[in-house]
């Protein structure tokens, strides 16, 4: 996997080693997974900041309970 920015860099996309090679010869650019992390992936993630608690958590709490 690669990842390619666009000429006039408003995309950057995570492509197969195939379609990063074809992407090149029509003036894409390689970048960093890093960057295509940064600029793609992170955006999309939802920052949920719930605070739950794991079941062993719960049954550690419960132990110290009784």
């Amino acid at each position: 996997m690669k990842c390619m920015m666009s000429v006039d860099k408003k995309h950057i996309r995570r492509v197969t080693d195939e379609q990063a090679s074809t992407m090149y010869e029509e003036g894409w650019r390689y970048v960093s997974k890093s960057m295509w992390k940064e600029q793609v992936r992170d955006i999309n993630k939802e920052e949920t900041t719930t605070k739950k608690m794991s079941k062993a958590k719960k049954r550690h709490l419960k132990k110290s309970k009784k």
